[in-house]
């Protein structure tokens, strides 16, 4: 008898040193939770793309300072475009950097039968760029940086053509001011009425 009552102690002591089966569940859950909660990132209005990347050098009082620039195109493939360059110690800040000052200059494109209006020639540096309207379904002819501009901005048909450099930061450039140059003939003519109309 005295054997069995030294036993019932040392049994209720392994059982109430064991962890309960709830609060095991509920610490998992808990990990799953917060797994969820780390994964859901924000998703971004425009979609991006390196254009060129580079390390650059400046020389100073003290020495050769290095940094990094980027090139980048940024777009919603539904008629706006940006394009960003800027500098930065590492990579990834100089790509936030240029993501930022691209928001800034963020364009529309006008769109007219699934392309652009009428022909531009643009001059940028020494950049010289041509913009055409194409008719459906022939596509985008183009290549370089202006390819991936028209692309990002969602022009669905168009040629163009770069002529005298190979600076994919002009050519960007060149592009983008022809793009500003693009005018929607019909949507000029009402505006002249409606003036007309609204002073008589």
């Amino acid at each position: 008898m005295a054997d069995a009552k030294n036993v019932q102690p040392a049994k209720s002591a392994s059982s109430s040193n064991r962890p309960s089966g709830r609060g095991g569940e509920s610490g998992q859950g808990q990990r799953g939770r917060g797994r969820g909660r780390r994964d859901a990132r924000p998703v971004q209005e425009f979609e991006q793309k390196i254009l060129d990347l580079a390390r650059v050098t400046r020389v100073t009082a003290g020495g050769k300072r290095m940094s990094f620039r980027c090139a980048l195109v940024i777009g919603d493939k539904k008629g706006r475009v940006g394009f960003g360059v800027a500098k930065g110690s590492d990579v990834q800040l100089a790509i936030e950097k240029a993501y930022k000052q691209a928001k800034k200059n963020v364009l529309t494109v006008p769109l007219v039968d699934e392309t652009i209006p009428h022909p531009v020639w643009v001059k940028y540096g020494s950049a010289l760029v041509l913009l055409k309207p194409a008719p459906k379904g022939s596509g985008l002819k183009s290549g370089g940086a202006m390819r991936m501009i028209l692309e990002f901005a969602g022009v669905p048909n168009a040629v163009s053509k770069i002529i005298n450099s190979n600076n994919k930061i002009n050519i960007a450039k060149a592009t983008l001011e022809a793009i500003k140059q693009l005018r929607v003939v019909e949507e000029k003519a009402t505006k002249n009425v409606e003036k007309v109309a609204d002073k008589t």
